[in-house]
């Protein structure tokens, strides 16, 4: 710039030396190509034309399939899934009855409202398998447990009796 500039040669020494420092960034970036042709980095911008562009709007369940896909979370939502809908996963009678407890390993820990209800679970444990893998995808549950509701424990507590406990209490 020259000194003592004013006005519009000090605005005509701004905008050159804008222009080179664009330039230049321009030829460390992508040497032996200039124009606007190349695409060099430069966002879009004008009306997009008929057909698809990156720029469109994505629906949400798109955008978050391929997030959960590229940070390999696929088994974590499945998993999740068994517990979160499992109404929609077994059915409505079955899950008015029994509720998921854990997953680990590809086991599944269902407990039963009933004694009556986790041996039916039991008998039909085949079938309820083939339904998880068809909500939620294969190998996510390979295994089912199925127990009962749990007794009340009578070893520890405030009124905790030594001895035998109650035998004939649950006949």
């Amino acid at each position: 710039m020259p000194a003592g500039a004013s006005g519009p040669e000090l605005a005509r020494a701004v905008l050159d030396a804008a222009r080179a420092r664009r330039e230049s960034a321009a030829r460390t970036r992508r040497p032996g190509v200039t124009g606007a042709a190349d695409g060099g980095g430069r966002r879009l911008r004008g009306y997009s034309g008929p057909g698809p562009d990156p720029r469109d709007p994505q629906p949400l369940g798109a955008v978050l399939e391929r997030l959960m896909k590229a940070r390999g979370w696929q088994q974590p939502a499945a998993e999740a899934t068994v517990f979160g809908a499992w109404e929609k996963v077994v059915g409505p009678e079955i899950a008015q009855h029994s509720r998921p407890v854990k997953l680990e390993d590809g086991e599944l820990t269902v407990e039963a409202r009933s004694t009556a209800w986790a041996t039916q679970l039991r008998l039909l444990a085949g079938s309820l398998l083939k339904r998880i893998a068809g909500e939620v995808g294969h190998n996510v549950v390979r295994k089912l447990h199925i127990h009962g509701p749990a007794a009340p424990s009578w070893s520890r507590g405030p009124r905790r009796v030594r001895g035998r406990g109650p035998r004939d209490t649950y006949g």
